[in-house]
């Protein structure tokens, strides 16, 4: 496979990974909890460079999911308090991003990692950083991180389906014929942080934010069923970066920056045209009644 294609499936993988577990959250109301965690991660990722000394592989995973549930535990922890819930966001979202960014400090030269790695990323450097077996390369390692947590959380979602599905539309009847309502969210924000860590890397936190948001709340102006929810976030992720790769290498621009762009492009034209909840069809529609009145 050439560079251009490697580059292609990373963003899709990204497309994909982040949209399905974005779209669970934006169900339930958490899309701005998937910013914080973005950031957030940073921290579990410098933490886990001191502990193992290395930013490759399962410390950096497992630093990243733990500080993904941390954030949302102490979210959760503060907004049962009586704290608003934006608030508690922004309060956890802003120390934790902020004690990693000082941290970055002391590590110094030792690696690549910094705040405008962090944020930015650079999908462009993919497919240089392959995974090497006795001499033999077998693909980008971004590609197999991607990969590995994809086939995770469709095991998650598969195996979690009726649970996943019930405590997010009705938690007070999960909780009433005994759905671990606690679990499931815990696993949400578990799926949320690993697909962050695995797409943060190789393409910063902006891209990663677009993908866990905007993919899901583009579905849901298309379909109410839940499967196809899920499916069409999706290939919304795919398509954004298609799309986005295109106009990049068009125009000689970001390619993250350009495949974020293209999720709000189609974020837009599903606003405008979607046959129940677009904006246009809503006008056409009243339009048509004020006619036959």
């Amino acid at each position: 496979m050439n560079y251009t294609l490697w580059i292609i499936l990373t963003g899709c993988l990204v497309g994909v990974t982040c949209g399905m577990s974005g779209v669970l959250l934006m169900l339930k109301k958490m899309s701005m909890i998937a910013d914080a965690i973005s950031h957030t991660v940073l921290l579990g990722i410098v933490g886990a460079f001191f502990v193992s000394q290395s930013l490759n592989g399962l410390p950096m995973l497992i630093g990243a999911a733990v500080v993904g549930l941390a954030t949302a535990f102490f979210v959760e922890s503060l907004h049962r308090s009586g704290i608003q819930s934006d608030a508690a966001i922004g309060v956890v979202f802003t120390s934790l991003f902020a004690l990693g960014v000082v941290l970055i400090s002391f590590i110094g030269d030792q690696v690549h990692l910094d705040t405008k790695h962090a944020l930015m990323g650079e999908i462009a450097f993919v497919p240089w950083d392959t995974l090497q077996i006795k001499g033999e390369s077998y693909g980008p390692v971004a590609v197999w991180m991607l990969g590995t947590v994809l086939v995770l959380n469709l095991i998650l979602i598969a195996v979690f389906y009726k649970e996943i599905k019930i405590s997010t539309f009705d938690p007070q009847y999960a909780k009433l014929i005994g759905v671990p309502v606690a679990f499931v969210h815990y696993l949400l924000m578990g799926m949320v942080s690993l697909s962050t860590v695995a797409s943060f890397d190789s393409v910063g936190a902006i891209l990663v934010v677009a993908m866990l948001i905007v993919p899901g709340a583009t579905a849901y102006l298309l379909t109410d069923r839940f499967i196809t929810l899920l499916l069409i976030s999706g290939v919304v992720g795919i398509l954004s970066a298609m799309i986005g790769y295109g106009a990049a290498v068009y125009w000689n621009v970001s390619i993250a920056g350009a495949m974020a762009s293209a999720t709000g492009l189609l974020f837009l034209a599903a606003f405008l045209f979607s046959p129940k909840h677009g904006w246009l069809m809503k006008k056409a529609k009243q339009r048509r009644l004020a006619a036959n009145s």
